[in-house]
């Protein structure tokens, strides 16, 4: 039987790829094991998956002053041996690697027993981490054209990001009755990442009224973000969180909202859903985001509102016009090569392996 260790953690997005990849591993027979950080989000959704889980110390690698900036090298070092440790138990044929700092000691101590590994690089350039990663890597994963010219010519391949196949199989219906809504008006989903986006939120219920002249509205606002002043107000339906039955209501769109981080971009993508991206400013991050949303709209994939051109007009200007051109902006996504990503890296896997 192959062994294979998945890695990668911090955010739910340097995981859900990764349980994209676990049916088709567990097909070809593969004996799967994951190694993550002691308490990260990635312990429980790879635990509730069922895959033996190891957690091993691990610290951020800041490019600003922190006093942990002191404190976080030794916590590294202490991942790094504790990955030595089980690598030289468990003795995998092949390492995947979703990302995040965590992975940085499990992709080395994986180098140093010469077992082959596979990055995943979401964005479109390279995190701090997977930098750290790339020299150790035998291939490099990437879901954005422009990527490939940040990575080894020798090592890159444009996958796309793996995506879970149950998101693919959701009823219109389903999401229809889920939500309370009918079969008659057009329905626009509004997803804010995993834990909600402040300013997307507020500007979208800024012009509810308008919207709900037209569209029907299903917002997934994030934990602790729910309105209860707009709970009564018809063809408006919001949730903190939704789990199982996301499927049916990504099936129920006609129209998205998006920001525009990498696995959730991939997965519209998939889904052949009309979309507006609403990057997180650079002011927030490190401008990943916009540099996707930007690939995704010159590719015809995707209609983009940058967080400083955001208001009432600009944003309900973005929703008819994007719905009005909501056929091109399918035809353009029927296009691309980027759906298969999971078939591709298994086989990556395999080859290596």
């Amino acid at each position: 039987m192959k062994k294979i260790i998945l890695t990668g953690g911090g955010t739910a997005g340097h995981v859900t790829p990764n349980l994209a990849l676990i049916p088709a591993l567990q097909k070809k027979g593969y004996d799967i094991h994951y190694i993550g950080s002691y308490e990260g989000i990635e312990k429980k959704l790879i635990q509730n998956a069922g895959i033996p889980y190891d957690g091993i110390s691990s610290g951020k690698l800041r490019r600003y002053f922190d006093l942990k900036n002191f404190s976080d090298p030794f916590r590294v070092i202490k991942g790094y041996k504790e990955a030595l440790a089980l690598i030289k138990n468990y003795q995998p044929d092949v390492v995947f690697s979703k990302g995040g700092f965590v992975a940085v000691p499990v992709v080395l101590a994986a180098k140093h027993y010469k077992v082959p590994v596979i990055i995943h690089e979401s964005d479109m350039t390279p995190g701090l981490a997977n930098k750290i990663c790339i020299p150790s890597a035998a291939k490099i994963c990437c879901n954005f054209p422009e990527t490939l010219s940040c990575l080894p010519k020798e090592k890159a391949v444009l996958t796309g990001s793996p995506i879970r196949k149950e998101l693919l199989e959701g009823s219109r219906q389903a999401g229809l009755e889920y939500a309370g809504l009918s079969s008659n008006r057009p329905v626009l989903l509004i997803i804010g990442g995993s834990l909600g986006s402040v300013t997307v939120n507020k500007a979208v219920r800024k012009i509810l009224p308008e919207l709900l002249k037209s569209f029907q509205v299903v917002h997934i606002c994030g934990k602790g973000n729910l309105d209860r002043t707009l709970q009564s107000l018809k063809g408006y339906v919001q949730y903190e969180y939704v789990d199982a039955p996301l499927k049916h209501l990504f099936a129920a769109a006609d129209l998205m909202i998006s920001r525009a981080g990498a696995n959730s971009i991939c997965e519209i993508l998939a889904l052949r859903k009309p979309n507006i991206l609403i990057p997180l400013s650079a002011q927030a991050s490190r401008g990943d985001q916009i540099l996707n949303a930007r690939s995704f709209a010159k590719q015809g994939f995707s209609c983009v509102l940058e967080e400083e051109h955001l208001s009432d007009a600009t944003l309900l200007k973005a929703v008819r016009e994007t719905y009005q051109n909501r056929n091109s902006y399918i035809s353009k996504m029927e296009t691309s090569s980027l759906h298969n990503a999971v078939d591709s890296i298994v086989q990556m896997i395999d080859d290596l392996a």
